[in-house]
C-alpha cells in the first residue's frame, strides 16, 4: 500500500492515485474537508438544474472523485466516451476533454476536487443528451423541422451511470437501430476514401449517352470505378458497360435509371466525398432524433426520397411513390411523427384557410362563379349562394368556409389517411396521376399523395380483415364518406434523409431538395463538428 506522510502534497497524491482517496489523504480533519467538498459541489452544480437536483438528492456523495474501482472505471469510461465522439460525428471540442483531464491534473484542494466532481458530471451529461438525442434542436434550424425531440433530464442519466456498468452503460447511449450503425460504417469509409483522395477528377457537366466517345467518356468511366460502380476498363466508348453503371448510380440516388449521364446525373456524380460525409453526418444526427421504439410496424415517409413505406418489424412490406409539397416557404412538408388513427374513404376536401384565401378568394372576388366544384358553406354548415357579393371581403373578413364533395376528382382522390395533428398533414390519394412519373415530385401543398393509395389501404386493413381490398372497395362502391377506424394504430414518422443505407448494406443518397440538410451541416459545424480523413 502507498505510504505518504502530512507533508505530502495533494498534487502529488492527485497524481499517483488520480482523485480515488485524495479526501481521505488531505491533512485537514476530515469532517473540514467534508464540508468543504460539498460546498465546491453544490457551488459548483448550481450552474446546472439537472446536476444540482442529482447532486442534492445524494446528499453530495462523489461518483467520479471519491475512493474505490467503480469511482475510476467511471472516469475511464468517460475519457474514453469523449476522446472518441467524433466517431459519432459529434463536436469533440464541445466536451474539453483537454480542459478536464488539466483540471483533473492540476487538483490541489479539497474544494478543486469538489469542482472536479461536478465538472465531469457536466461533461458527462452533455455527451449523454449529445449522443443519444442529438446535438441540436431541430426547431432551432428550420421552421419545417417541427420534430420533438424527447430529452431526458440530466440527472437521469447520472442515476443510471452510479448503477451501471460504467463501460457498458456508456456503449448504451448512441442508438442502436441498424440504420444508425450502417451510417457509422459508412461514415468511417467515406474518412478513409477522403484520405485517399476521393473519387479522382470530375466528369464534364455535359450530357452523355450510350455512344458517345472520348475523354468525357472516359473521365465518367473512371469516376464511376472509383466510386466501385463498375470495374476497370480502358474503353473509351459509352458501352453497354458504362450504361449499365450509370444506371446502377442513378438507381441509389433517386434519379430517373435511364442510363444517359445527363447534365443532373453528373452533377450527382460530381458530388465529392466531403460532399457525402456531410450527408452522413447529418444523417447520423437525425437518427439521434428519432424516437428509439421503431419495433413492429411503422409508416416512413422519407421526404427527399419522395417515398412512403410501410415497415413490419424492421422490413419494408409496402412502398409506393409519393409526392410532398412544393418548395416554397408555405408549401413545404414538415418533418414530424404522430399516430396514423384511421382512414377516410370517399373524402370530402375541407380546404384550408390559407389555400382560400390565397387561391381561391381573388378568383370568387373576379367572377362569383369561379371554383364551381367547391361548395360554399357559412359557419352552420350552409351553403352559400353564388349570387354573394364576394368582392366586399378581405383575407382576413372572409366568413366562409370551402368543400369538394366526395368524388373522382376531389382533390384528396378516393382515400385520405389521418393521424390528426395541428399541421393538417396526412397522406392521401389525387386524380393527378401523371405527377408520380416524374423524378422530383414537390408539388403539393403540404400533404402527402400516394401513388397507390388503395393498395396502401390494403396493407393497413389486413390486420383487422381477412379480406380487406373486399372490404375496401365495398366501402368505395357506396360513394359514401366512411370513416374507418385502425383497430392497430400506426406509428408515422415523416423524415428528410439525403443520406440512407440499404437494407442490403448499399449507401443511397438524394438531393437536398428544400436546403434542410445543409442548415443542419452548418450549425452541426458551427457547434464543432468537422470532416475528418482517417488513414486505414
Amino acid at each position: 500500500m502507498l505510504r505518504l506522510n502530512r507533508r505530502s502534497s495533494a498534487r502529488t497524491v492527485f497524481r499517483l492515485l488520480g482523485t480515488a482517496g485524495l479526501l481521505a489523504l488531505l491533512s485537514a480533519p476530515v469532517s473540514a474537508q467534508v464540508t468543504a467538498f460539498k460546498q465546491a459541489i453544490a457551488e459548483a452544480a448550481s450552474k446546472s438544474d439537472a446536476v444540482a437536483k442529482f447532486y442534492r438528492e445524494n446528499n453530495y456523495q462523489p461518483i467520479w472523485t471519491g475512493e474505490g474501482e467503480e469511482h475510476r472505471a467511471r472516469r475511464a469510461a468517460l475519457v474514453q466516451a469523449l476522446s472518441t465522439a467524433d466517431v459519432h460525428g459529434l463536436p469533440v471540442d464541445r466536451y474539453r476533454l483537454d480542459r478536464l483531464m488539466d483540471t483533473m491534473r492540476n487538483a490541489e484542494t479539497t474544494r478543486d476536487l469538489g469542482m472536479v466532481e461536478v465538472a465531469l458530471s457536466r461533461a458527462f451529461v452533455t455527451y449523454a443528451r449529445d449522443i443519444q438525442t442529438g446535438v441540436l434542436r431541430p426547431s432551432t434550424i428550420d421552421d419545417g423541422m417541427v420534430r420533438k425531440v424527447e430529452r431526458r433530464d440530466g440527472d437521469a442519466y447520472l442515476r443510471e451511470l452510479e448503477t451501471s456498468v460504467p463501460g457498458a452503460y456508456m456503449r448504451t447511449l448512441a442508438p442502436t437501430s441498424p440504420q444508425y450503425r450502417a451510417l457509422l460504417k459508412e461514415k468511417l469509409r467515406l474518412e478513409h476514401l477522403l484520405a485517399e483522395g476521393g473519387w479522382g477528377p470530375t466528369v464534364p457537366v455535359r450530357k452523355l449517352e450510350p455512344g458517345d466517345s472520348g475523354n468525357a467518356v472516359v473521365s465518367l468511366r473512371n469516376r464511376l470505378i472509383d466510386m466501385g460502380y463498375m470495374t476497370r476498363s480502358a474503353s473509351k466508348s459509352y458501352d453497354k458497360s458504362l450504361q449499365n453503371a450509370v444506371q446502377a448510380f442513378q438507381s441509389s440516388h433517386g434519379l430517373e435509371a435511364d442510363g444517359v449521364a445527363g447534365k443532373g446525373t453528373i452533377t450527382e456524380i460530381n458530388k465529392s466525398v466531403g460532399d457525402r460525409l456531410k450527408s452522413v453526418i447529418v444523417a447520423l444526427e437525425r437518427e439521434r432524433w428519432l424516437t428509439r421504439d421503431r419495433s413492429g410496424r411503422h409508416i416512413l415517409v422519407n421526404q427527399t426520397d419522395f417515398s412512403a413505406k410501410i415497415i413490419d418489424d424492421g422490413h419494408v412490406t409496402f412502398q409506393t411513390r409519393s409526392v410532398i409539397g412544393k418548395n416554397t416557404s408555405d408549401r413545404r412538408t414538415p418533418e414530424f411523427s404522430d399516430v396514423m388513427e384511421h382512414m377516410v374513404i370517399n373524402p370530402s376536401w375541407y380546404v384550408p384557410r390559407s389555400i382560400i384565401t390565397k387561391e381561391y378568394l381573388p378568383k370568387l372576388r373576379a367572377n362569383p362563379g369561379a371554383v364551381g366544384h367547391l361548395e360554399i358553406t357559412d359557419s352552420r354548415g350552409r351553403r352559400v349562394s353564388r349570387n354573394h357579393n364576394f368582392a366586399q371581403y378581405s383575407a382576413r373578413s372572409f366568413p366562409f368556409a370551402m368543400r369538394q364533395p366526395p368524388g373522382k376528382k376531389n382533390a384528396l382522390g378516393l382515400v385520405k389517411f389521418m393521424f390528426p395533428n395541428k399541421y393538417n398533414i396526412y397522406l392521401h390519394d389525387t386524380p393527378q396521376k401523371h405527377l408520380f412519373a416524374r423524378e422530383v415530385r414537390a408539388y403539393s401543398h403540404g400533404c402527402v399523395r400516394l401513388a397507390q393509395p388503395f393498395e396502401f389501404a390494403y396493407a393497413l386493413l389486413a390486420k383487422q380483415s381477412e379480406t380487406p381490398k373486399d372490404f375496401f372497395h365495398r366501402v368505395l362502391d357506396s360513394g359514401r364518406e366512411t370513416k374507418v377506424e385502425l383497430e392497430e394504430h400506426v406509428p408515422v414518422h415523416i423524415i428528410y434523409r439525403t443520406a440512407v443505407i440499404s437494407p442490403k448494406g448499399q449507401a443511397e443518397y438524394r438531393r437536398d431538395i428544400y436546403g434542410r440538410d445543409a442548415k443542419i451541416w452548418s450549425a452541426l459545424s458551427n457547434a464543432g463538428v468537422a470532416l475528418s480523413a482517417v488513414r486505414g
